[in-house]
C-alpha cells in the first residue's frame, strides 16, 4: 500500500455507554487509533447532535435517534429515514470526513448505506470502500427474539445471500463462528430459482465480481490485560464481596457479567442455579448487567432460591475487574454468543471459566484452559462441580487461560484489524473496476461464485 493513511469512518447502533463487547471494541478501536495514528471517526445514535473528541486521531460524533421500541430499549437506532435525504445529518458528516473507507456494524437499520453507496446514491462523497463488520449472526438473532424453526434461518439465509453479501465491498466477522453465516447462506442458493435471485440482486447492487469467500475476513476481538488480569486479586476485597452478599468461606461465588437479554439464554443461569440449590454447597451467583430480562430473572430467582442471586446491575469498568478476579466460577450461559468477551476478561484474571463449548468462544477457549459443557443445567452444574472438585487441574486450566489472554490482547487485535483495512484497501484500489464497474456487473453471471464462494 502508498504512504498515504487510510482514514476511516465507523457507524454502528451498537454503542451505548453501558453496554458491553460491541462498545469495548469501539472504544478499543478508539484507543489504537491513537497508538498507531489513525483517523477514525465512529458515529453513533444520541439524545442529541455533538461531537466529542476522544484523542488527536479519533472523534464519537453522535446523531439524535430515537430509542429502540422493542427489545433492549436503552440502545437508540438511526433509522434509514435519517441518512437517505440529501440533507441528513449522517451524510454531513460523510460529506465532511470524506472517509477513504465506510464500515457499518449492524444488519438491520444502518444496513442500507452500503447498497445506496455502491447503486451511486451517495455521489457526493465519492466511492469509498464499503465494509460491512458482523458482531453478531443474524439467524441466531431471528431465533431468540422471533422464531425459532427452519422458517426464521431461511429468512436470515435470504437476506445474507441477496442484500448483504452484494451489499458490501468486505465482510469482516468477529470470529469464525460469525463469519460461517456468510458460508452458509452461499451454500443455501441450491436451486435454480435462488441462482435466479441471485444474479438479479447482486446484479442490482453492482456486487463485486470476486468471490465471497475473497470478500470475507475474520478479526478477533482482544481482552485489555491492562485492566482484566491476576493482579486484582485482593483478599480484603474478596472478604468484602462475600460478605456483602451472605456467602461465608465455604460458599461458592459464580459470577455471570453481561446482558440480561432474550439471546443471552439466561434461562440457563435460572435452572443451573436451582440444581445448585438442591445440594448441600452454598452456592451464590452474582450478576454484573442489566437488560429487558433484568426484572423477571430477579422474580424468578427471589422465588425458586431466595437469598442466592445478587443483582448489580451495570457496573464500571473496573468494578468488573475486581469481581472477575476475586469470584470463585465464571459462568457464561450462551451457546450462540458470537465471539464472547466476558469469558476472555475472566480467562485474563485467572477465573474458572465455565461456558458452552459452542459459538464464537471456541475461536481462544478449549478443555486445556477452560470448562465446556453442553448448554444444558446437568452439564453446567457437572462442570461447575468440577471446578471445585480438583484443585490441581483448576490450577492447570486457570494458567493456561492467562496466557490464552496474553496472546488475545486487545493490542494485538486493534494491530490486526487496522492491518485487514489496509490489506482490504490495496485490493480495493488494485481491482477497483471488479469492485465498482457497474456495467460490468449488469449482466455477470455471479452463479459461477457458487462452487467456490
Amino acid at each position: 500500500m502508498n504512504d498515504r493513511i487510510l482514514k476511516s469512518v465507523h457507524i454502528t447502533n451498537y454503542y451505548h455507554r453501558n453496554s458491553g463487547g460491541i462498545s469495548t471494541s469501539f472504544n478499543n478501536l478508539m484507543s489504537a487509533a491513537e497508538r498507531l495514528g489513525r483517523k477514525v471517526t465512529v458515529i453513533v445514535p444520541g439524545e442529541r447532535r455533538h461531537d466529542e473528541r476522544i484523542n488527536d486521531f479519533a472523534t464519537l460524533r453522535w446523531i439524535p435517534a430515537k430509542k429502540s421500541p422493542i427489545f433492549d430499549k436503552r440502545y437508540r437506532l438511526i433509522m434509514p429515514w435519517q441518512y437517505m435525504p440529501s440533507d441528513s445529518e449522517l451524510r454531513d458528516i460523510l460529506l465532511e470526513e470524506s472517509p477513504d473507507m465506510i464500515e457499518v456494524t449492524d444488519k438491520y437499520t444502518l444496513s442500507m448505506i452500503g447498497p445506496m453507496i455502491r447503486i451511486g446514491k451517495f455521489k457526493q462523497i465519492g466511492r469509498p470502500m464499503m465494509v460491512h463488520f458482523s458482531a453478531e449472526r443474524m439467524d441466531d438473532n431471528i431465533g431468540a427474539f422471533l422464531s425459532k424453526g427452519g422458517g426464521g434461518t431461511n429468512v436470515a439465509r435470504a437476506v445474507v445471500a441477496n442484500y448483504l453479501l452484494p451489499g458490501f465491498d468486505f465482510h469482516i466477522a468477529n470470529s469464525f463462528y460469525t463469519a460461517a453465516e456468510f458460508h452458509d447462506s452461499v451454500r443455501w442458493i441450491d436451486s435454480s430459482m435462488k441462482r435466479r435471485l441471485m444474479n438479479r440482486t447482486w446484479r442490482f447492487f453492482a456486487a463485486p465480481r470476486i468471490t465471497p469467500r475473497d470478500r470475507i475476513r475474520v478479526c478477533p476481538r482482544g481482552v485489555d490485560t491492562g485492566t482484566f488480569g491476576i493482579h486484582q486479586r485482593d483478599e480484603s476485597k474478596r472478604h468484602e464481596l462475600r460478605k456483602s452478599i451472605g456467602a461465608d468461606d465455604a460458599s461458592v461465588v459464580l459470577l455471570y457479567a453481561g446482558r440480561l437479554s432474550p439471546e443471552k439464554n439466561i434461562g440457563l443461569l435460572t435452572e443451573t442455579m436451582r440444581s445448585l440449590s438442591s445440594g448441600p454447597t452454598d452456592y451464590r451467583l452474582v450478576v454484573a448487567g442489566a437488560g429487558p430480562l433484568e426484572e423477571s430473572f430477579k422474580d424468578s430467582s427471589d422465588s425458586l432460591f431466595p437469598g442466592k442471586v445478587t443483582m448489580l446491575g451495570h457496573v464500571q469498568k473496573s468494578r468488573l475487574a475486581e469481581l472477575y478476579a476475586n469470584v470463585d466460577i465464571f459462568v457464561h450461559p450462551n451457546p450462540r454468543e458470537p465471539f464472547g468477551i466476558g469469558p476472555l476478561e475472566a480467562m485474563a484474571s485467572g477465573v474458572p471459566t465455565v461456558a458452552p463449548r459452542s459459538g464464537g468462544i471456541l475461536s481462544y477457549a478449549d478443555d486445556d484452559n477452560a470448562w465446556l459443557a453442553s448448554p444444558d443445567p446437568g452439564s453446567f452444574v457437572e462442570s461447575i462441580r468440577s471446578v471445585t472438585a480438583d484443585a490441581a487441574e483448576r490450577t492447570r486450566r486457570t494458567v493456561n487461560a492467562v496466557a490464552t489472554a496474553m496472546k488475545n490482547t486487545r493490542e494485538l487485535s486493534t494491530e490486526n484489524l487496522f492491518a485487514t483495512y489496509d490489506s482490504m484497501y490495496e485490493d480495493f484500489r488494485n481491482r477497483n473496476d471488479l469492485y465498482c464497474d457497474r456495467d460490468g456487473a449488469s449482466d455477470f453471471d455471479y452463479t459461477e461464485f457458487l462452487n467456490i464462494g
